[in-house]
C-alpha cells in the first residue's frame, strides 16, 4: 500500500521549496496543501494548521498523518526513510561539511530575511521598505560571502555543492539564490554559486521545484 505524503507549503517559501526539491530527488510523490502565508492574515495562523505546527511555518510533511516539522529535519527523514538517492553522502567528514553549508543557509542566512522578520519590523516597529531590504541584502550578502568562499577553495566541491550529486545542501542552495535575485543581488559577484544553481535548475527534480511551478503561485 502506498505511504501517503501531504507538504503543506506555500509557493514562495524557502523552507518548503529546499523540501519539494528534496521529495522530488527521492521521485517521492506527494499531495500539496497550501497554506498562503498572506491571504486572511497568513492561514499559517489559523487555528486548524496551529495545532498542526504550533510555529505556525510551513513547511510541515504528513507521512500517514503523522507531522514532520522543519525543513532540515524533513530532509533528513526522508534521507532516512527512502535512502536511495541518498542526499548526505556516505562519510561522516562528508556528511558533517554537507550539513555544515546547509545549515548556513537555513539556520544563518534565511531567517534574518524571512516573511515574519520583514512583518515585525513592517506592523510592529514601523521600518520603511528601504530600510527593510537594505537589512535582508546585508545578510544574504553576508551568507554568500562565506558560501561562496567555502565551495570555491574545497576540492570536494562538484557541479553540485558536494561531488558529483545533488544532496541537503543544494536543496538549500537554490531556494535562497531564488530569494537572492528576487531581491536584486549580484549573483555575477558569485559565480560558484551560480554556476552550482544553473547546474541543478537543470534537472526535472529543481525545475518542478520551482516557486513559479506550483499551484498556488501567483504572478
Amino acid at each position: 500500500m502506498e505511504e501517503a505524503l501531504q507538504l503543506y507549503t506555500y509557493w514562495r517559501s524557502s523552507a518548503a521549496y529546499r523540501v519539494r526539491i528534496g521529495l522530488n530527488l527521492k521521485g517521492l510523490g506527494y499531495q500539496a496543501l497550501p497554506v498562503h502565508l498572506l491571504r486572511d492574515g497568513g492561514q499559517q495562523h489559523s487555528p486548524e494548521y496551529a495545532r498542526l505546527n504550533p510555529q505556525e511555518l510551513v513547511p510541515t510533511l504528513c507521512h500517514d498523518g503523522q507531522p514532520i516539522r522543519q525543513s532540515l529535519a524533513i530532509l533528513e527523514y526522508l534521507d532516512e526513510r527512502w535512502p536511495e538517492p541518498p542526499l548526505l553522502p556516505d562519510a561522516a567528514i562528508d556528511r558533517a561539511r554537507v550539513r555544515g553549508l546547509a545549515q548556513l543557509i537555513a539556520s544563518d542566512v534565511h531567517p534574518l530575511n524571512n516573511l515574519r522578520v520583514t512583518q515585525f519590523f513592517e506592523r510592529v516597529w514601523n521600518v520603511p521598505q528601504s530600510e527593510r531590504e537594505e537589512w535582508m541584502l546585508h545578510w544574504i550578502v553576508l551568507g554568500f560571502d562565506a558560501l561562496e568562499q567555502l565551495l570555491a577553495e574545497s576540492p570536494d566541491t562538484g557541479s553540485y555543492c558536494h561531488g558529483e550529486q545533488p544532496g541537503m545542501a543544494d536543496c538549500c542552495l537554490v531556494p535562497q539564490v531564488f530569494n537572492a535575485r528576487r531581491f536584486g543581488v549580484d549573483m555575477q559577484v558569485y559565480p560558484t554559486i551560480a554556476r552550482i544553481e544553473q547546474t541543478c535548475l537543470a534537472l526535472p527534480a529543481f525545475d518542478a521545484a520551482r516557486p513559479e511551478r506550483q499551484p498556488d503561485a501567483q504572478g
